[in-house]
Formats: C-alpha cells, sequence, structure tokens
C-alpha cells in the first residue's frame, strides 16, 4: 500500500485508508471482517469519530476490529464542536479512548468549526499530546478562513490534517483549501471519496469516462476514481466499506498507476465547477 508523510507528523501513512460513518446500521460481523480485511491489506488508517452512531462505531465495531493490532493501526478519532471547550475536549477523548479501548489517538479531530473559542480546543489538543493521549491533531471541514483563524494559535506543523468532502462530483478544495493546505504541509484527507451514494451512473458522461479508463487498466471505475483522489503527495482518502468484497476492490487501487493524459480525462469529464467560499460537507 502507498503511503505518504502524514502532515507534520513525519509519519508514513497508507493514502487509501477506511472510513466508519453510518457503520453502525450495517451488518455488525461483516463490518468487524471488512475492517480486518483492510488491515490485512495494508489499509491501516482508520478513521472514526465519537459522532459516529453515538460513540457505538468506536465502542462496538472499530475496538473489536483492531483488538490485538492496535500497533498495526493509525486511529483517527473526532471531537464534536459541541465539546469542544478546553475541558470538553478532554472528557470527549477519555471517553472515545475508553470505547476504543486503546491509550492513545494517533491523531484527534475537531470535527468542524464550532461555537467553543478555537484556543481552548488547541489548548486541549496541546495538553492531550503532553500527555500521551494523542499523538497528533487537526482539524475536519474547515475552510480557508476557519484555517487562518486556526494558524493565528499555532504552527502549521502542528497541524497534521485538514479532513475534508472531496469526491469526483465536489471538488471545491482545489479552489483554495487544497492549496492552502499543501503550501503548509498539512495533509488533506478526503472523506466520502464515492460520493455517498452518488457514484457517477455508468451511462453518464463521467461513468463512461471512468469505465474506458478501467477496461484499459483491468481495473473499476471505482478504483480509477480512488486513485485519481489520491493523485498528489497531500492527498489521503478513507472510503467506507462495510463488506469484504468491496473493501477488497478498495486495496486494489493502490496498485493503479493513471497516466497524464488518464488524469486529464477524468478532469475534463467532472470539471472543478465555480469559486465558492462555502466549504461543502456532510
Amino acid at each position: 500500500m502507498e503511503q505518504h508523510v502524514f502532515g507534520g507528523t513525519g509519519k508514513h501513512v497508507p493514502v487509501l485508508g477506511q472510513g466508519t460513518w453510518q457503520m453502525e446500521g450495517d451488518d455488525h460481523a461483516e463490518a468487524i471482517r471488512s475492517l480486518r480485511a483492510g488491515l490485512d491489506l495494508g489499509l491501516t488508517h482508520v478513521d472514526t469519530a465519537e459522532l459516529y452512531g453515538r460513540g457505538r462505531v468506536e465502542e462496538l465495531i472499530v475496538s473489536e476490529a483492531i483488538a490485538g493490532r492496535r500497533n498495526e493501526v493509525f486511529l483517527v478519532s473526532k471531537v464534536m464542536p459541541s465539546n469542544a471547550s478546553y475541558a470538553g475536549t478532554l472528557a470527549a477523548c477519555e471517553k472515545s479512548l475508553k470505547k476504543l479501548r486503546t491509550d492513545w489517538l494517533d491523531c484527534y479531530l475537531l470535527h468542524w468549526p464550532g461555537s467553543h473559542p478555537l484556543e481552548e480546543t488547541v489548548r486541549a489538543f496541546e495538553k492531550l499530546v503532553a500527555d500521551g493521549k494523542i499523538r497528533s491533531w487537526g482539524v475536519s471541514n474547515f475552510a480557508v478562513s476557519d484555517l487562518e483563524e486556526l494558524l493565528l494559535l499555532t504552527k502549521p506543523e502542528r497541524i497534521a490534517c485538514n479532513q475534508v468532502l472531496y469526491h469526483l462530483e465536489e471538488r471545491a478544495i482545489e479552489h483554495a483549501v487544497l492549496p492552502w493546505c499543501e503550501a503548509r504541509g498539512i495533509a488533506v484527507v478526503g472523506y466520502s471519496p464515492f460520493g455517498n451514494g452518488n457514484f457517477p451512473q455508468p451511462d453518464s458522461e463521467g461513468g463512461r469516462v471512468l469505465a474506458d479508463i478501467a477496461r484499459a487498466h483491468g481495473a473499476t471505475p471505482r478504483q480509477v476514481a480512488l486513485q485519481f483522489l489520491v493523485r498528489r503527495p497531500s492527498l489521503f482518502a478513507i472510503p467506507k466499506s462495510s463488506r469484504v468484497a468491496h473493501l477488497k476492490d478498495n486495496a486494489a487501487a493502490s496498485m493503479l498507476e493513471l497516466s497524464a493524459d488518464d488524469l486529464g480525462r477524468i478532469d475534463a469529464a467532472f470539471p472543478l465547477g465555480p469559486y465558492t467560499d462555502d466549504l461543502p460537507m456532510l
């Protein structure tokens, strides 16, 4: 599995990981099998959050899937903005650690900008680092204006990543967020890389382009899409898969090498769209 340096952490992390959003509604045993199969195939970047299933995903799925394999995993969780005061962040992290049955998180994120002062959240993150509870921290769903505010409180190398919505039909981050993060060495993690159920249909113009490129490489359209979304050293993707067959399809994307012509065709088929100050999120 290809790995990139994850922001200022200096740690090499697989470019393809495993998301767990909405996994509480999936078949429990199969979801765990899928996560474990992903670890076997090198998808050791596992992303979760206290929000997911109101903690059930952390406690009942991820904790079981990584049991006995914690040292293999780059484990990420998130604090909800409503909990992101100084004391609230510390308490939320302790709860997540307990549910995940681990002593530390590899990265801890603020799920999206909220009403608590960022200064409190950052101070709590740094306290958690000092205490060995987390090894790095970052943010999620932060637009450039949010990132600029954050940079008044810390150095860019302290911000491991910005996790954002990114798929072929939603490339808004490429206007400003991605260049901003790349210029400062901050990893960009794309969530919902298949569009949360809105993957291009086979009979659409974009779907036909993906299928044509996939046939030329002996791959699948979803593998082509994933490889496009991690085409730059700053980019990571965390597709969710609660079935082993889908997980294996995702993992095989790491074997795909897209040519400059392939990338150009995909870029043309899924145009960037106009710039907007609003950062889309799910």
